[in-house]
């Protein structure tokens, strides 16, 4: 930040795991960022003005210049439009939306009122995702195979709002997946998908996509949320100049085995100071290609009935 540039006062939205893990240390370090007020129904902070909605907060005498929107997706749309149309930049966490239009129509509101929107991935701000990109850049890709595998019951304990219609299931963490994907790889497209769907839940648990590229190179991804255990994040590339793993979920890189020094990890660091860039030049960040692919397999996948899920 500038010497000249105050910071931005910034309103979050939500007060669940993900903010009080990442976005309330990376705020409070941030030079360029100030908390200037929180927004939830069941918790509250210390140290700030607490509201105990969005409208209470945009509605309340306070300095706001921006807010970041973690409530879960199906609610975002109508907190995004209300803090765009009241001349607050938005920040929004991933998934963006529970739809490809309602993001659309934000993006373009956000323009109208001449604010920021950012769609943030913060798989992509993984320390070992741009060395991977750079050295995928120069060479020809054959084959890539993605695992995401994980413990539902681990990442997200008793949240019902995940099996709901727009809550996506185990998308909630494979768009991770795909955000990683679509920021090394060429563009590519869904050719087949099978969805698991437990009897008792709108979304599924699992799911097994095919993709391919323009040239017809195959990318095949895996997604479960049933993997006890140890868990796996991984996308392996096979190219003609070798094969690079990239696990860990981002935050470690393998070229022909070889492991591969990397920066510390700062995934919502890098999103901040993105968030920061956008800001102050007046600009918005919403790419919609991840949330276009879980689409996609929404549209084209067939569904597999699997056995009931409870969360106990």
């Amino acid at each position: 930040m500038a010497a000249h540039e105050t910071p931005i006062r910034i309103g979050l939205v939500g007060l669940g795991k993900i903010a009080r893990d990442q976005h309330l240390p990376v705020i409070a370090a941030s030079p360029d960022f100030t908390l200037a007020a929180v927004a939830s129904r069941n918790a509250g902070l210390d140290g700030v003005p607490n509201y105990p909605s969005l409208a209470a907060m945009l509605a309340a005498p306070i300095l706001l210049d921006a807010v970041t929107l973690c409530q879960p997706p199906q609610a975002r749309f109508g907190a995004a439009r209300a803090a765009i149309e009241a001349g607050r930049h938005v920040f929004l966490e991933k998934p963006p939306g529970a739809t490809l239009a309602e993001v659309a129509m934000l993006r373009d509101a956000a323009r109208a009122n001449g604010v920021s929107l950012f769609a943030s991935w913060h798989s992509r701000y993984a320390p070992a995702v741009e060395p991977a990109r750079r050295w995928l850049a120069t060479r020809r890709i054959r084959a890539v195979a993605i695992a995401w595998k994980e413990d539902v019951r681990h990442w997200h304990p008793g949240q019902d709002w995940i099996w709901e219609p727009g809550g996506m299931g185990v998308f909630d963490p494979g768009i991770n997946a795909l955000s990683i994907a679509t920021h090394l790889l060429p563009p590519f497209c869904l050719t087949d998908a099978v969805l698991s769907v437990p009897e008792n839940r709108q979304a599924p648990i699992a799911a097994e996509l095919t993709f391919a590229d323009a040239d017809g190179t195959p990318i095949r991804a895996e997604f479960d949320w049933r993997q006890t255990g140890r868990q796996t994040w991984d996308i392996r590339v096979e190219t003609e100049d070798g094969t690079l793993l990239l696990s860990q979920g981002g935050n470690a890189l393998a070229i022909d085995g070889v492991a591969q020094g990397l920066e510390p990890e700062g995934e919502y660091r890098g999103l901040y100071d993105r968030f920061a860039e956008l800001v102050r030049a007046g600009e918005s960040d919403v790419d919609l290609r991840p949330l276009t692919h879980v689409a996609d397999a929404f549209l084209r996948g067939r569904r597999r009935p699997v056995e009931a899920f409870e969360d106990a």
